[in-house]
């Protein structure tokens, strides 16, 4: 199988390896991302709690590694996850772990993300705690529940809402508790390139997805369009983000972004072209390096301010 199936014995793994693997190292840098950028833009308008700043942070990659492992609870249960699949194997569907120790560890991993979010709520208020418990319940809905939207198309716009526009938006409001339209600009382009990386997600598997019935975005347009929306939401990041600076909020640091451009071009290049799982595989941990490195760049960009 042209899998990473095939790449290491599953008997060799070691307890931190699988749990590694069930927690998808490559999709955390879109929890990290919003982030950064909404504590550095609260930091051009004044002084910052670090304690609260650790807090969110710990807080989202708790988040997205409980939403890693309810898609994998959930997946094998639904039989989404199979042999055929083109992506790295999931602990559940794999038999690496059992069903009851994957749902524990979401479990966990969301109460840790509650424990996070006390400091929040003490500081900035109910409004944490309602953002809080959105996040965490669309969290398991993605995959879960009696009608998941992961499966009726649903899951980038979760992702760019989550990921991008609360995230970035709920990191400025618990510093400033106050929130100004320039994080909602700036939540834009985190939103778009974090939502890209599930498009890419989706493009690898959407043979086995079709099979499964489980109707994604690029299930219901085709890989081709898929392919079109990939780049349209990558090219859109880079002026959306400029979109303050172009206004007079910013001086010229956040064009800093401009230098993932090449990353960007051989990303969408590789995926227009590309069908087979291990390239998709590596354009999938490009793109969240791609989401990195941007929102790292148009952090420095606002703190050069």
């Amino acid at each position: 199988m042209a899998s990473e199936r095939t790449q290491k014995n599953p008997g060799s793994l070691s307890s931190l390896q699988i749990w590694l693997i069930a927690a998808r190292p490559r999709t955390l840098p879109a929890a990290v991302a919003p982030v950064l950028v909404g504590t550095s833009l609260a930091w051009t308008v004044g002084p910052l709690d670090w304690i609260a700043f650790v807090a969110a942070s710990l807080g989202a990659l708790f988040i997205q590694v409980g939403t890693n492992l309810s898609n994998d609870y959930s997946d094998a249960r639904r039989g989404a996850d199979t042999e055929e699949r083109l992506g790295p194997v999931r602990v559940t569907a794999g038999g690496l772990v059992p069903p009851k120790q994957v749902l524990f560890a979401t479990y966990a991993s969301f109460g840790m993300a509650v424990l996070c979010g006390i400091y929040l709520i003490i500081i900035a208020g109910p409004v944490l705690l309602l953002i809080g418990a959105a996040s965490i319940l669309a969290g398991v809905l993605y995959t879960g529940g009696p009608r998941p939207y992961g499966y009726e198309g649903f899951g980038e716009l979760f992702v760019f809402t989550f990921f991008g526009i609360v995230a970035v938006t709920g990191s400025y409001y618990v510093q400033r508790q106050a929130l100004e339209w320039e994080a909602f600009v700036l939540a834009i382009p985190v939103g778009l390139l974090a939502s890209a990386i599930l498009v890419v997600n989706n493009v690898r598997d959407l043979e086995t997805d079709r099979r499964a019935n489980k109707q994604t975005l690029a299930v219901r347009i085709g890989r081709a369009n898929t392919r079109r929306l990939f780049a349209v939401m990558v090219a859109l990041a880079y002026p959306t983000a400029l979109l303050p600076t172009i206004l007079g909020s910013f001086n010229a640091w956040p064009l800093l972004v401009l230098l993932t451009i090449p990353i960007a071009v051989a990303l969408i290049r590789t995926v227009a072209s590309h069908t087979d799982g291990p390239t998709l595989n590596a354009s999938l941990a490009k793109a969240g390096i791609l989401e990195l490195s941007f929102c790292v760049l148009l952090t420095a960009g606002l703190l050069l301010n």
